[in-house]
Order: C-alpha cells, then sequence, then structure tokens
C-alpha cells in the first residue's frame, strides 16, 4: 500500500502544477485584453528600382524589414 499514496502525492502535485499554469496563463491573457491592442507600426515606404528600361525590378526580402 505505501506505493498507492505516492502515486496519489504525485497526481496531486501534477494537478496543483497544471492549475497554476492555467491561473498564469489566463492573468496573462487578462492583462493583454485589459492593455487593448496596440497600433501596429505603418509599413515603411517601398522604393521602386528601375532597370535600364524602365521597367520596375522585382523586390526581394532586404526591400521588406
Amino acid at each position: 500500500m505505501a506505493g498507492s499514496s505516492r502515486t496519489s502525492f504525485s497526481k496531486r502535485q501534477k494537478e496543483r502544477a497544471r492549475q497554476e499554469k492555467q491561473a498564469e496563463k489566463a492573468q496573462r491573457k487578462a492583462q493583454r485584453k485589459q492593455e487593448g491592442t496596440t497600433p501596429s507600426e505603418a509599413p515603411a515606404e517601398l522604393t521602386i528600382t528601375l532597370d535600364e528600361d524602365g521597367q520596375p525590378l522585382g523586390f526581394d526580402f532586404h526591400d521588406f524589414q
């Protein structure tokens, strides 16, 4: 019987840890909700470069920051 009390204790510890994690998560969610959404930064102006024929070149990942 000594082994069964050990498993019950472990289960209680795991359940308590799960409940604490859930409470922390709910608290963070409430805090984010209270702060509200912040408007994201407006995208920077993209500079269109033209080739020698006057045709626009495509963008690559360096153009976006």
